[in-house]
């Protein structure tokens, strides 16, 4: 009797999982972001100078996350005599409830970035996330990454900020181009 009633308890949990699984087969929410999946390397130019990166892009824990290994390099130049080597890891994520793709970004220098997407073109070769929340800055900056999707191995990436109350100013923008495949 306990089995029966704990099977019809359960049957609706089971069901309703089976339903959103198949949701997500048939409606590939992440397609707009595929592109981006593999190895790729580019040269960048802006506030920090000119230098060269590195970034692979791969999906993760059972594909619900899209995660980002970016390392910046910027040799000692009248631009920055010193030098500078930047590297950041992030997960691009899919809220549900917002429906909307939400861009976490950890940096070496204790900045987080909360994206989220806000605009995508009709052709879906661009992508413009803007901060929500950045952790370890003063109150009321605000950044956007602009992503154009050239081709299948080439795109270009823009990287803006804005200190409060101001608009947005290129930092660097960044030409990148395919290694190899996830």
């Amino acid at each position: 009797m306990i089995g029966r009633i704990l099977l019809i308890l359960l049957l609706p949990v089971t069901v309703l999982a089976q339903q959103e699984a198949k949701k997500d087969q048939q409606a590939d929410l992440w397609q707009p972001l595929r592109v981006l999946a593999g190895a790729w390397e580019g040269t960048s130019k802006g506030e920090p100078g000119e230098g060269n990166v590195e970034r692979e892009y791969h999906f993760a824990l059972q594909n619900r996350f899209l995660e980002v290994f970016n390392k910046s390099t910027y040799p000692a130049q009248a631009k920055n005599p010193k030098g500078e080597l930047h590297e950041d890891h992030g997960f691009i994520s899919y809220d549900k409830q917002r429906r909307k793709f939400v861009l976490r970004q950890f940096h070496v220098e204790g900045f987080v970035n909360q994206y989220v997407l806000t605009s995508m073109s009709a052709n879906g070769r661009t992508l413009v996330f803007e901060t929500e929340n950045i952790e370890n800055i003063p109150a009321g900056w605000r950044a956007r990454e602009t992503y154009r999707i050239l081709n299948e191995n080439e795109f270009i990436e823009t990287f803006e900020l804005a200190q409060p109350g101001k608009e947005f100013t290129v930092y660097v923008e960044t030409r990148f181009k395919r290694k190899g495949r996830a």
